[in-house]
């Protein structure tokens, strides 16, 4: 059994592997990981191999529990990663962002990849064809940007994500709908066409918590995985092990 833990900013994402196929995602608090991950790993007849990563300072005392329990991999700042990270302040690319560029250059070979990652934020991460990561770009996510209309403002309300978003709003809540929908959808659009007009053979990932929800409304072809973190820790632990051999 392999489990590709992913701790976020908000929640905990936990996905069962075996032969790389998955059986199992779970999405929980990160106050609730030791409980649910001594039911999954219970399971097992033999210690699982864990890949994890973690956007927030991970606990030792629960570090020492897996590490008992467990064939552990954290992903740090000294994982070996299958790019060349160009970016001008390398230490402060976020782990997060590590794996998705490490996903996307083993799933996609020899290809110039884009990998939009719609969370909390909304992260663009560029990699060439010859394997350089170049950077890319971060701006508000569309739960973070109804959140500051409603911090940052009197009278607007707390609205959340939206099927029905119509260009021109008629009211005050479906105004902000549009505003918050339509600026996302645009933003992103304008992005992939900048970089389709700069890059051939481009491929496009786009992953996290809203990525069906855009994928539905986008234009662009492109590979829409919700769960796509979780698959590149799966790909990136297959590295790592033929990489110390």
């Amino acid at each position: 059994m392999n489990l590709a833990i992913d701790i976020g900013n908000t929640r905990t994402k936990v996905a069962v592997y075996e032969n790389d196929i998955i059986l199992d995602i779970e999405i929980f608090e990160q106050k609730k990981i030791v409980e649910k991950l001594e039911k999954i790993i219970s399971k097992s007849e033999k210690k699982p191999n864990i890949i994890l990563t973690s956007v927030k300072n991970f606990d030792k005392e629960t570090e020492d529990w897996l590490l008992k329990r467990s064939n552990l991999t954290i992903i740090n700042a000294n994982t070996p990663l299958p790019f060349l990270n160009k970016y001008s302040t390398p230490h402060t690319l976020g782990i997060d962002r590590r794996v998705l560029a490490s996903g996307a250059v083993l799933k996609f070979p020899k290809e110039n990849r884009l990998v939009i990652d719609a969370g909390t934020c909304i992260t663009y991460d560029f990699i060439t064809e010859n394997n350089e990561y170049l950077g890319g770009a971060i701006s508000p996510g569309i739960n973070l940007k109804y959140k500051s209309l409603n911090d940052y403002t009197d009278k607007l309300p707390l609205l959340t994500i939206n099927e029905e978003n119509n260009l021109i709003g008629d009211s005050t809540n479906s105004s902000i709908h549009s505003g918050v929908i339509n600026a996302t959808l645009f933003e992103i659009q304008g992005f992939i066409e900048s970089y389709i007009n700069e890059y051939q053979n481009l491929t496009i990932i786009l992953t996290g918590g809203d990525a069906d929800f855009l994928a539905k409304r986008l234009k662009n072809t492109i590979f829409a995985n919700q769960n796509f973190l979780l698959e590149s820790l799966i790909l990136l632990h297959q590295y790592i092990i033929d990489y110390d051999k």
